[in-house]
Protein backbone atom coordinates (compact mmCIF):
# COMPACT_ATOMS: atom_id res chain seq x y z
CA UNK A 1 0.00 0.00 0.00
CA UNK A 2 1.24 3.48 -0.81
CA UNK A 3 2.30 5.47 2.24
CA UNK A 4 0.81 8.78 1.09
CA UNK A 5 -2.84 7.76 0.64
CA UNK A 6 -5.45 9.11 3.02
CA UNK A 7 -6.09 5.60 4.38
CA UNK A 8 -2.37 5.03 5.04
CA UNK A 9 -1.95 8.38 6.77
CA UNK A 10 -5.04 7.94 8.94
CA UNK A 11 -4.25 4.31 9.81
CA UNK A 12 -0.88 5.42 11.24
CA UNK A 13 -2.38 8.40 13.09
CA UNK A 14 -4.13 8.09 16.48
CA UNK A 15 -7.61 6.58 16.06
CA UNK A 16 -9.38 9.72 17.23
CA UNK A 17 -8.02 11.66 14.23
CA UNK A 18 -10.21 9.50 11.97
CA UNK A 19 -13.21 10.18 14.22
CA UNK A 20 -12.52 13.91 13.93
CA UNK A 21 -12.26 13.55 10.13
CA UNK A 22 -15.61 11.72 10.16
CA UNK A 23 -17.21 14.57 12.11
CA UNK A 24 -15.81 17.18 9.72
CA UNK A 25 -16.94 15.09 6.74
CA UNK A 26 -20.43 14.78 8.21
CA UNK A 27 -20.69 18.54 8.80
CA UNK A 28 -19.55 19.41 5.27
CA UNK A 29 -21.63 16.80 3.41
CA UNK A 30 -24.70 17.64 5.51
CA UNK A 31 -24.62 21.19 4.12
CA UNK A 32 -25.23 19.89 0.60
CA UNK A 33 -26.93 16.49 0.92
CA UNK A 34 -29.46 14.79 3.24
CA UNK A 35 -28.31 13.49 6.64
CA UNK A 36 -28.35 9.88 5.46
CA UNK A 37 -25.81 10.72 2.74
CA UNK A 38 -23.67 12.51 5.32
CA UNK A 39 -23.75 9.42 7.54
CA UNK A 40 -22.63 7.21 4.65
CA UNK A 41 -19.81 9.67 3.90
CA UNK A 42 -18.47 9.17 7.44
CA UNK A 43 -18.42 5.36 7.33
CA UNK A 44 -14.97 5.02 5.71
CA UNK A 45 -13.48 7.28 8.37
CA UNK A 46 -15.15 5.32 11.17
CA UNK A 47 -13.85 2.09 9.65
CA UNK A 48 -10.34 3.54 9.55
CA UNK A 49 -10.72 4.66 13.18
CA UNK A 50 -11.57 1.09 14.23
CA UNK A 51 -8.66 -0.29 12.22
CA UNK A 52 -6.19 2.28 13.60
CA UNK A 53 -7.44 1.70 17.15
CA UNK A 54 -7.09 -2.05 16.76
CA UNK A 55 -3.55 -1.68 15.38
CA UNK A 56 -2.56 0.73 18.15
CA UNK A 57 -4.00 -1.57 20.80
CA UNK A 58 -1.97 -4.49 19.41
CA UNK A 59 1.26 -2.48 19.32
CA UNK A 60 0.96 -0.30 22.36
CA UNK A 61 4.26 1.27 23.15
CA UNK A 62 5.86 0.46 26.44
CA UNK A 63 5.25 3.25 28.93
CA UNK A 64 8.38 2.61 30.99
CA UNK A 65 11.02 0.52 29.18
CA UNK A 66 13.61 1.13 31.93
CA UNK A 67 11.35 -0.53 34.48
CA UNK A 68 10.89 -3.60 32.27
CA UNK A 69 14.63 -3.81 31.59
CA UNK A 70 15.33 -3.59 35.35
CA UNK A 71 12.87 -6.44 36.00
CA UNK A 72 14.55 -8.56 33.34
CA UNK A 73 17.95 -7.99 34.91
CA UNK A 74 16.53 -9.37 38.15
CA UNK A 75 15.32 -12.58 36.48
CA UNK A 76 17.09 -15.89 36.66
CA UNK A 77 18.72 -17.16 33.46
CA UNK A 78 16.06 -19.87 33.09
CA UNK A 79 13.20 -17.36 33.31
CA UNK A 80 14.90 -14.82 31.04
CA UNK A 81 15.62 -17.38 28.31
CA UNK A 82 12.05 -18.72 28.57
CA UNK A 83 10.72 -15.17 28.23
CA UNK A 84 12.82 -14.49 25.13
CA UNK A 85 11.78 -17.82 23.58
CA UNK A 86 8.11 -17.03 24.24
CA UNK A 87 8.53 -13.54 22.79
CA UNK A 88 9.83 -15.01 19.52
CA UNK A 89 6.99 -17.56 19.49
CA UNK A 90 4.49 -14.72 19.91
CA UNK A 91 6.06 -13.03 16.89
CA UNK A 92 5.40 -16.12 14.78
CA UNK A 93 8.75 -17.87 15.00
CA UNK A 94 9.31 -21.57 15.54
CA UNK A 95 11.80 -21.78 18.42
CA UNK A 96 14.32 -24.49 19.24
CA UNK A 97 16.26 -24.14 22.48
CA UNK A 98 19.90 -25.04 21.88
CA UNK A 99 21.96 -23.55 24.76
CA UNK A 100 25.29 -24.53 23.21
CA UNK A 101 28.26 -22.19 23.11
CA UNK A 102 27.25 -18.72 21.98
CA UNK A 103 23.85 -19.90 20.71
CA UNK A 104 20.84 -20.11 23.01
CA UNK A 105 17.96 -20.33 20.55
CA UNK A 106 17.41 -21.17 16.92
CA UNK A 107 14.37 -19.41 15.49
CA UNK A 108 12.85 -19.64 12.07
CA UNK A 109 10.05 -17.92 10.30
CA UNK A 110 8.98 -18.58 6.73
CA UNK A 111 12.03 -20.75 6.16
CA UNK A 112 14.55 -18.14 7.30
CA UNK A 113 16.68 -19.42 10.19
CA UNK A 114 18.35 -17.21 12.78
CA UNK A 115 20.44 -18.02 15.81
CA UNK A 116 19.93 -16.04 19.00
CA UNK A 117 22.31 -15.31 21.84
CA UNK A 118 20.90 -13.96 25.07
CA UNK A 119 23.11 -15.62 27.67
CA UNK A 120 24.85 -12.39 28.71
CA UNK A 121 21.61 -10.56 29.39
CA UNK A 122 22.88 -8.82 32.54
CA UNK A 123 26.13 -7.44 31.10
CA UNK A 124 26.18 -3.64 31.27
CA UNK A 125 28.00 -3.23 27.95
CA UNK A 126 28.63 -5.71 25.15
CA UNK A 127 31.68 -5.50 22.92
CA UNK A 128 32.64 -7.26 19.70
CA UNK A 129 33.74 -10.56 21.31
CA UNK A 130 30.31 -12.12 21.93
CA UNK A 131 29.12 -10.97 18.49
CA UNK A 132 32.10 -12.71 16.85
CA UNK A 133 31.32 -15.90 18.78
CA UNK A 134 27.70 -15.81 17.61
CA UNK A 135 28.72 -15.16 14.01
CA UNK A 136 31.21 -18.06 14.14
CA UNK A 137 28.37 -20.44 15.15
CA UNK A 138 26.19 -19.42 12.19
CA UNK A 139 27.56 -21.83 9.51
CA UNK A 140 27.33 -24.92 11.73
CA UNK A 141 23.59 -24.38 12.20
CA UNK A 142 22.86 -23.35 8.58
CA UNK A 143 21.49 -20.03 9.82
CA UNK A 144 20.99 -17.00 7.63
CA UNK A 145 20.77 -14.46 10.47
CA UNK A 146 22.20 -13.71 13.91
CA UNK A 147 20.33 -11.96 16.72
CA UNK A 148 21.98 -10.76 19.93
CA UNK A 149 19.76 -9.89 22.92
CA UNK A 150 20.89 -8.02 26.03
CA UNK A 151 19.46 -5.73 28.69
CA UNK A 152 22.66 -3.69 28.53
CA UNK A 153 24.18 -1.42 25.92
CA UNK A 154 26.57 -2.02 23.03
CA UNK A 155 29.91 -0.36 22.48
CA UNK A 156 30.27 1.80 19.37
CA UNK A 157 32.64 -0.81 17.92
CA UNK A 158 30.10 -3.58 18.58
CA UNK A 159 27.35 -1.59 16.83
CA UNK A 160 29.62 -0.96 13.85
CA UNK A 161 30.59 -4.65 13.71
CA UNK A 162 26.94 -5.71 13.92
CA UNK A 163 26.04 -3.37 11.07
CA UNK A 164 28.94 -4.64 8.96
CA UNK A 165 28.15 -8.32 9.62
CA UNK A 166 24.35 -7.90 9.55
CA UNK A 167 23.78 -8.99 13.17
CA UNK A 168 20.50 -7.80 14.63
CA UNK A 169 20.91 -6.21 18.07
CA UNK A 170 17.95 -6.20 20.46
CA UNK A 171 18.22 -4.10 23.60
CA UNK A 172 16.68 -1.10 25.35
CA UNK A 173 13.21 -0.07 24.10
CA UNK A 174 13.09 -2.75 21.39
CA UNK A 175 13.70 -5.47 23.98
CA UNK A 176 11.16 -3.95 26.36
CA UNK A 177 8.54 -3.88 23.59
CA UNK A 178 9.33 -7.45 22.54
CA UNK A 179 8.76 -8.86 26.03
CA UNK A 180 5.93 -6.46 26.93
CA UNK A 181 3.77 -8.15 24.29
CA UNK A 182 4.32 -11.44 26.13
CA UNK A 183 3.56 -9.80 29.47
CA UNK A 184 0.33 -8.29 28.11
CA UNK A 185 -0.85 -11.61 26.71
CA UNK A 186 0.43 -13.88 29.49
CA UNK A 187 0.47 -12.19 32.86
CA UNK A 188 3.10 -13.10 35.38
CA UNK A 189 6.45 -13.45 33.59
CA UNK A 190 8.11 -10.83 35.72
CA UNK A 191 6.83 -12.41 38.93
CA UNK A 192 8.52 -15.75 38.32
Amino acid sequence: MRKDTLFSVLSRAPWWISIAAAAVSFAIVRQFLPDIAAIFATLPFIGIAFYAGWQQLRTQSVSNPDEIIAKMRGMSWENFSALIAEAFRRDGYRVIEIFKGAVDLQVDKKGRVAIVSCKRWKVAQTGIGPLRELLAAKPALDAQDCIYVTTGAFTANARAYATEKNIQLISDAALAELVARVERSKRGWFRR
